[in-house]
């Protein structure tokens, strides 16, 4: 804790003056008495003094004393607060895997339910942003604070083939980038002009979390992609989802084909793919994009899991030390402990 104007400290030194003045005016009372023939009647008609109720008045007292001196000098403390209006992207996979039935009803609604609970138990002043991807990414739903924009994206979600995580995480990073310009849009090609890697340990206060059962197999590459939000100081959570075994897999409704995986209505029928689809999923990749990043990598298997893993994602995502004076705090303590010492003083040689 520190001290805006520590000067004031001395005025601590008058406060052992004050306990020597006041056990002096103690000592100059017991030189005035009254002689009596007996002193016994006098002991039994007055009842033994309370050493606690004589001296806790003015312990009080000079603790007051101590608490206003300490708000004289202007002490601060550093809290840490959230730096800047943040962006959360979610980012989920909606490749043909994601239809499988192994995490009941299929992987993909179990997926869009999670994502759904962690949308409404964000502050309304928390801004999200959805991106799907299957063989491309698509920005269903640039960032907002409306959550009825957000769950109508997410659960108007379809699948199409093939999966793209690198090209989802550029995707993610163009729409920080049009909300945060401290981060450069992502770049294609080695022409293009590379952006200045922010220092290491700093971040964006802004973050991608990123959802697939499977593999990357068309696109940029995770890693590729990943250093790109690494360099712009974006940390990607990335989480597997999927049993080991996998399932037969139905969405619902037959394939569309490239499309946004939202929006459009989709063909209502029953599409079953046989064979299902393994846990396929490249999580040392997944671990290395997390890790590159400074984000963190979670494995679900079941839906409680995924509901778990989404409450364990950083709520304030960027802090910064802030020095706020608590003057104010010392100032109540002090006038509260003057006020309890008068009253117990009063209460023991009331005022006739």
């Amino acid at each position: 804790m520190g001290k805006i104007w520590p000067g004031f400290l001395g005025l601590l030194g008058l406060i052992p003056l004050i306990l020597l003045v006041y056990f002096v005016i103690q000592r100059r009372r017991k030189r005035f008495v009254v002689r009596y023939s007996s002193l016994v009647l006098i002991r039994d008609a007055i009842p033994k003094p309370s050493l606690l109720k004589r001296y806790l008045p003015i312990a009080l007292f000079l603790l007051s004393l101590c608490s206003l001196v300490l708000a004289l000098t202007r002490p601060v403390a550093v809290i840490k607060v959230p730096a800047g209006k943040a962006t959360i992207m979610l980012a989920l996979d909606v490749s043909m895997s994601m239809c499988s039935t192994d995490i009941p009803p299929n992987r993909l609604k179990a997926a869009q339910a999670a994502a759904l609970e962690y949308v409404q138990r964000q502050s309304a002043h928390t801004q999200l942003g959805i991106v799907a991807f299957a063989g491309f990414a698509a920005l269903v739903q640039p960032p907002t604070i409306d959550q009825e924009d957000l769950i109508a994206a997410i659960q108007n979600l379809y699948t199409a083939r093939r999966t793209a995580i690198g090209t989802a995480i550029l995707e993610s990073l163009d729409a920080i980038s049009e909300n945060n310009q401290a981060v450069a849009p992502s770049i294609t090609g080695s022409e293009s002009i590379q952006p200045t890697p922010v220092p290491e340990g700093e971040y964006a206060p802004d973050i991608i979390v990123l959802l697939t059962d499977g593999a990357s197999n068309t696109g940029i590459w995770p890693l590729e992609a990943a250093q790109q939000a690494a360099d712009r100081g974006v940390r990607v959570y990335t989480i597997g989802f999927g049993t080991e075994t996998g399932a037969v897999s139905n969405c619902g409704w037959t394939f569309q084909g490239r499309g946004s995986f939202g929006g459009s209505q989709p063909q209502w029928g029953n599409a079953w793919y046989g064979g299902g689809f393994r846990r396929g999923i490249d999580e040392e990749t997944l671990k290395q994009v997390a890790t590159l990043t400074g984000g963190e990598y979670y494995s679900a298997q079941r839906a409680d899991e995924l509901t778990e893993v989404f409450d364990d994602l950083p709520i304030y995502l960027i802090t910064r030390n802030e020095n706020m004076e608590i003057s104010v705090f010392f100032t109540i303590i002090g006038a509260f402990l003057d006020a309890l010492a008068i009253g117990l003083s009063l209460m023991r040689h009331p005022v006739p």
